[in-house]
């Protein structure tokens, strides 16, 4: 979830390391540290909040030529200076992404054999653990493998050994982590984009790995033993993770989706049958379908669900990865899992995907990163192709996640003879305009209008039924992501069962309405939350004369409308964060990716 950027080579490793982590300030972070090696002897500075205050206690002046730097967002003690990275011990100096599942049992044998903790993180606990193995082994690639061995949990470590000052080592375990060489210099870096404005080229380790990097030398070890490992190229550029003139990242990837969906349903898709049938995998076997992801990748999973079982008519099990990953699960011979992550390294998500391949199962991905640990081990996989996403809350990696996932109903019901043909030649039709249709709903005023009159508000609802609750979900999360608004979704039915009593004069109420079979029955959910002074508000593909405000939508073929009806979410979202006064782009104590349980 955090960053991680090291350097050695011939140029100041404190620029190089700097650069590294503001690239990767979009993942979510409270405080930030450097260590580095001078004069033999480890300087380590770190502080809290963001990364232009620990500049200020940087000497750039000085030039050492290996360094590590580190964004924390806390799990093992609270955001404060003492418990950001890097941490040092003995010998070792460290930072690390993951959890350390063991740290307590750890931490009691290493303070037994005289180790002192200063701080309350479980990446101390790793770093006494280096020092104590080395004492034994003086050696410190064979430290790192034992202490593979011991660590349980989740980890992607950065590591200095005083006594070989020209190296830095890596090592991880389901927690993502690079590496990128260009001439003299060597970089490990938990993302691409911090390595982008030298190289679009790296490496990426697998688990358990271990890089050794010298400024002349760079090596793989597995279980011992050298490995060479494939060089892969980043189909992106750095010009793609600039704001280009937006005043927030959020907003620019929101303005991005058109041409981001038209991309990927291309991909995929070219007009006609066969094209399905040729690109997409074969899903003939399967009778049932499990869908399991995590936050934002949830909701297009519940939006997939309702598509596929009412127009391919198989029945769907969506479940929430956290969940998923302990419940018992009925699998059959017939089952398909699909697995879907932004990142590819959500840890929840993995964790399931790993229980489904332990069953046999056949497993799907739908992923954003080309190489991500839940791309190598799903047995398929179908990329979303949004490119870099750069903002903590998810706009466009949702929407082409919508994309594919309509375009795998699509073949699901073509298989099955579940659609008629004027139903695929209007999805057809509708396809061809559907961009152009949402640059139009993306120029609407009004969201600025009715974010004027509810930004101040502390609660508000949002009320959908079916698909539309599914996406109603998803704009209740994207402002409480960027606003820090108390804001819930409901099923619009489930309301008179107690959340009725939660509606005062003026609270917002927000109703999505697509769906023409059931929009009279939310109409009159809306107006009992009318009833008690609540101020309502709806996104429909049609004019609803029962709201205060009506932001209206195209009306298009169900495997498309949810593309446009999330829109106006978004953007309203957005601009009631940007009333607010609130850091859009890096929200208070999220991740872009998580990579912890």
């Amino acid at each position: 979830m955090c960053g991680i950027v090291g350097y050695v080579g011939k140029e100041n490793a404190l620029t190089k390391i700097i650069n590294g982590l503001e690239a990767l300030e979009y993942r979510g972070y409270d405080s930030a540290g450097i260590a580095y090696l001078w004069n033999g002897k480890v300087e380590i500075i770190k502080k809290e909040g963001r990364i232009e205050t620990l500049k200020k206690e940087i000497d750039f002046s000085l030039s050492p030529t290996i360094s590590i730097g580190h964004t924390r967002w806390a799990t093992h003690g609270k955001p404060i200076e003492r418990n950001a990275h890097p941490h040092h011990c003995g010998k070792f100096t460290i930072v690390h992404n993951g959890i350390i599942e063991n740290y307590l049992e750890l931490k009691k044998e290493l303070t037994g054999k005289g180790y002192q903790m200063i701080s309350d993180t479980d990446t101390e606990v790793a770093c006494a653990l280096l020092d104590a193995i080395y004492q034994e082994e003086k050696d410190v690639l064979k430290t790192i493998q034992r202490a593979s061995e011991k660590l349980k949990g989740s980890y992607a470590l950065g590591i200095i050994c005083e006594d070989t000052p020209d190296t830095l080592y890596a090592t991880r375990k389901s927690s993502p982590l690079i590496v990128a060489t260009v001439e003299d210099d060597k970089f490990i870096a938990s993302d691409v984009p911090a390595i982008l404005q030298y190289t679009n080229q790296y490496y990426l380790l697998d688990d358990e790995d271990i890089a050794v990097l010298k400024e002349d030398s760079l090596t793989f070890y597995q279980a011992g033993e050298q490995i060479s490992k494939e060089r892969l190229v980043f189909e992106g550029n750095l010009e793609s993770a600039q704001k280009e003139g937006y005043p927030h990242f959020m907003l620019k990837e929101i303005y991005e989706q058109p041409n981001v969906i038209e991309k990927t349903i291309q991909f995929y898709f070219d007009g006609t049958k066969e094209s399905l049938f040729q690109r997409l995998p074969d899903l003939s076997k399967y009778e049932t379908i499990h869908i399991v992801a995590c936050g934002s990748a949830y909701h297009t999973g519940l939006v997939a669900k309702t598509w596929i079982e009412e127009i391919a008519e198989i029945p769907v099990l969506c479940e929430i990865a956290s969940e998923y990953r302990y419940q018992k699960v009925f699998y059959t011979p017939t089952t398909l899992v699909i697995v879907i992550s932004q990142s590819g390294e959500t840890a929840d998500t993995l964790a399931c995907l790993r229980k489904a391949n332990q069953e046999g199962m056949d497993t799907l991905a739908i992923v954003n990163v080309v190489g991500s640990s839940i791309a190598r081990e799903a047995k398929e996989v179908l990329y979303i192709k949004a490119g870099y996403e750069i903002a903590v809350a998810t706009t466009k990696a949702y929407s082409a996640q919508i994309a594919v996932l309509s375009l795998l109903t699509l073949k699901l019901a073509l298989i099955h003879n579940k659609i008629s043909e004027k139903s695929f030649e209007r999805f057809k039709r509708q396809l061809s305009s559907l961009p152009d249709a949402m640059r139009t709903v993306l120029k609407n005023p009004k969201y600025k209008e009715i974010a004027e009159k509810i930004y101040e508000r502390e609660d508000i609802f949002y009320l959908g039924r079916k698909m539309d609750y599914a996406i109603g979900m998803e704009g209740a999360l994207k402002l409480k992501e960027i606003s820090y608004i108390n804001c819930v979704a409901y099923a619009a039915g489930e309301l008179k069962h107690g959340t009725i009593s939660l509606v005062t004069e003026k609270t917002p109420v927000i109703g999505v309405i697509t769906d023409p079979f059931i929009k009279e029955k939310t109409i009159s959910n809306l107006k009992e939350t009318a009833a008690r002074g609540a101020y309502v508000i709806v996104v429909s593909n049609e004019k609803i004369e029962e709201a205060e405000e009506c932001i209206e939508i195209p009306n298009f073929h169900p495997l498309l409308q949810p593309l446009l009806t999330i829109l106006p979410l978004q953007l309203l979202a957005y601009e009631i964060a940007k009333k607010r006064g609130c850091d859009i782009d890096k929200p208070r104590n999220l991740a872009k990716s998580v990579t912890v349980e």
